[in-house]
C-alpha cells in the first residue's frame, strides 16, 4: 500500500470542514508551462501541464475542454437532451438503451453502492431534486417522506445490452458523486495519451496529477474550513488523484442549522458528524465517490471501510475539529 507524507500547518481550531485546493504556487515563469482555468460542470475547473510546443498545447487544454463539456451533455440532469435525463425520464415505464459509457459508469456506481450498503446511492435525486440551495429551499416533511422511499440503489436494473430500468415509479438519478472525477480522469488520460508527462487537472473538489512537477513533488493542500487563504495540511503528491467532499460546497443555513449538498440516503436529510473527507488513490472516478461515501458513513464506519480497499487513503475531519487518518498516512 502506497504510503504518504503529510505536512501540518499551525492553524487555530477550526468550526468547519476544509476544501480541497491545488496550491497554484507561482514558480519562475517557464514558457513551457501552459495554464488555463475554466468553467465547466457547474465549478472551477483548472488545466496545467508540461509542454514545449505551444501550439500542442493550446490544442490539448482544448480537447480537454471540449470532452469536460462532452460528458456534461451526456450525464449532466440540468440538460433535458442528456441521456442521464432521458433515462431519468423513461427508466420507470421501460428498459432504456443507453451508451456503453454511461452504462458502465452506473455499474461502477452501483458496485461502491454494494460495498458501502447505500451510503452511497444515486437514487439520492429522488429526494434531492427538492433541495435548492442557493434559493434556500429544502423539502417539508410530507415531500421529504413521499420522496424517500425512492431513494434505493438497488431499484436501478441494469440489463444486458447497456439496458437500464428503474424498478418502480419515481426514481430519479445523479451521478454528481461520480461524474466530476470521471471527467477529471478522461482528461489526464486524454493527456496522457498525447505523450504529456507533466500535468494537473482538477474540476471542484476533484484533482488529478501526471507524473510530478519535473522533479519536485506537485503540492496540494487540505483548506482550512473557513477561512480562505488557510490549510490545515500539505502533501506532497505525484501520479495521483485526490478528492474532497465536505458541507462548503453547496449549503444554506436555516435556524442554525446546515443544509448541505451531500445527502444521507437513509435520512434524505444532510449527513452529519464529518466536516470533511479527502480521499487519495490512483483513480479520480474512485476518489470521488469514496469521498462522498466516507462522509455518508461517518468517522468510524467510513474508517472501517478504507482500511479495506487498497492503495486508497482519507482524510477526516470530525466535527469536534479532529483530523484522522488512514493508517497509509505517515503523520
Amino acid at each position: 500500500m502506497a504510503r504518504y507524507t503529510v505536512f501540518f500547518h499551525t492553524i487555530s481550531r477550526f468550526g468547519g470542514l476544509c476544501l480541497l485546493s491545488l496550491l497554484w504556487f507561482s514558480a519562475s515563469a517557464q514558457a513551457q508551462w501552459h495554464r488555463q482555468a475554466f468553467q465547466t460542470l457547474g465549478t472551477q475547473a483548472y488545466i496545467e501541464l508540461w509542454c514545449e510546443d505551444a501550439s500542442q498545447a493550446s490544442d490539448l487544454i482544448n480537447q480537454v475542454q471540449a470532452e469536460f463539456e462532452r460528458i456534461n451533455q451526456l450525464m449532466s440532469p440540468y440538460i433535458n437532451s442528456s441521456e442521464l435525463s432521458q433515462l431519468n425520464l423513461l427508466a420507470a415505464q421501460r428498459p432504456v438503451q443507453v451508451s456503453a459509457e454511461l452504462y458502465q459508469l452506473l455499474k461502477q456506481a452501483k458496485l461502491i453502492s454494494n460495498l458501502s450498503q447505500g451510503a452511497f446511492d444515486i437514487t439520492f435525486a429522488s429526494v434531492g431534486f427538492y433541495y435548492d440551495y442557493r434559493a434556500h429551499k429544502k423539502p417539508d416533511a410530507s415531500q421529504l417522506q413521499r420522496a424517500r422511499q425512492y431513494v434505493n440503489y438497488q431499484s436501478i436494473e441494469l440489463l444486458p445490452d447497456n439496458k437500464v430500468h428503474f424498478a418502480r415509479d419515481g426514481v430519479k438519478i445523479d451521478l454528481g458523486g461520480i461524474a466530476k472525477g470521471y471527467a477529471v480522469e478522461r482528461g489526464i488520460n486524454l493527456l496522457a495519451q498525447q505523450g504529456i508527462l507533466h500535468g494537473q487537472l482538477t474540476a471542484g473538489g476533484d484533482s488529478r496529477l501526471l507524473g510530478d512537477k519535473r522533479g519536485k513533488p506537485w503540492l496540494v493542500g487540505i483548506k482550512h474550513p473557513r477561512q480562505e487563504d488557510k490549510y490545515a495540511a500539505t502533501l506532497p503528491l505525484a501520479n495521483s488523484a485526490i478528492s474532497t467532499s465536505g458541507d462548503y460546497e453547496r449549503y444554506f443555513i436555516e435556524d442554525g442549522v446546515r443544509y448541505h449538498h451531500i445527502i444521507d440516503p437513509k435520512t434524505g436529510l444532510s449527513a452529519s458528524g464529518l466536516f470533511s473527507v479527502s480521499v487519495l488513490g490512483p483513480d479520480t472516478t474512485q476518489t470521488d465517490a469514496l469521498s462522498t461515501t466516507l462522509f455518508v458513513l461517518g468517522l468510524q464506519h467510513g474508517m472501517e471501510l478504507i482500511e479495506q480497499i487498497d492503495n486508497y487513503e482519507a482524510i477526516f475531519i470530525d466535527a469536534d475539529r479532529k483530523m484522522h487518518f488512514s493508517s497509509g498516512l505517515g503523520q
